[in-house]
């Protein structure tokens, strides 16, 4: 999750992303912010993250997307 936090802190390092929990519904992160953060993660974890799991239930919160990581990474 560590590496997961570095990556979102380098896009935005004004949101405290260890404590908020609605990071989409809140609009913290737009849909640049998405794009962006999904080829890092993308990179980084060498996995390939589906249009179909770019959803705010993925990406509200780092630990909802180190799930997505994880899952992604176990299926790969």
């Amino acid at each position: 999750m560590e590496d997961i936090l570095k990556i979102l802190n380098e896009f935005r390092p004004d949101i405290n992303f260890q404590s908020s929990e609605r990071l989409i519904d809140d609009g913290l992160l737009d849909s640049l912010d998405i794009v962006n953060i999904v080829a890092e993660l993308d990179s980084e974890f060498e996995i390939e993250i589906p249009v179909e799991e770019i959803t705010p239930e993925n990406f509200n919160s780092v630990s909802a997307i180190n799930r997505l990581v994880d899952r992604l990474k176990e299926e790969a």
